[in-house]
């Protein structure tokens, strides 16, 4: 038997059948970071970029796209999810953006939180980009997940 979970016994791509599975709680949270300017920073900060509220358009986008990671990623499930959440905060010469997803389910989120936290960076990018072209968008990963038949997992610091 083929001990990869997204290809059949021949070598192809298959979505995991997870019918079987019992749903449960289920919650990941990704991160990740954009590192600009100190000018573009402070303009942000002060709700100063050319094209409006940053974070609010980076919060709505993460949401969407979270919403919409199976169309995105070939063999994810398509997922209701309970609920998602952007958080943003300053750090030195970046802004980290934090997504969390959950619902209950028969699959892990963990797709959705990335996805959320990358497409909130990309917003940010295109909000402030007229500020600073250089920006540069990094350290997306998972930082902890619950629930599900692995158990939780938390990236260790």
């Amino acid at each position: 038997m083929n001990k990869l979970t997204h290809l059949d016994d021949h070598g192809s791509a298959r979505m995991v059948d997870v019918g079987a599975k019992e749903g449960t709680a289920r919650t990941a949270i990704a991160s990740g970071q954009i590192r600009m300017s100190a000018a573009a920073l402070d303009a942000v900060r002060a709700g100063d970029s050319p094209k409006g509220d940053v974070f609010g358009a980076a919060r709505i986008a993460g949401i969407m796209a979270a919403k919409k990671t199976a169309e995105l990623i070939p063999l994810c499930h398509p997922l209701a999810l309970d609920f998602v959440t952007l958080d943003f905060a300053f750090e030195e010469g970046a802004i980290r953006a934090t997504a969390t997803v959950a619902l209950t389910g028969k699959t892990g989120v963990e797709m959705e939180a990335l996805t959320a936290a990358s497409v909130a960076l990309l917003t940010i990018y295109d909000m402030a980009k007229a500020l600073d072209k250089g920006m540069v968008i990094g350290e997306i990963c998972v930082i902890e997940k619950r629930g599900g038949k692995s158990g939780d997992w938390t990236r260790p610091a």
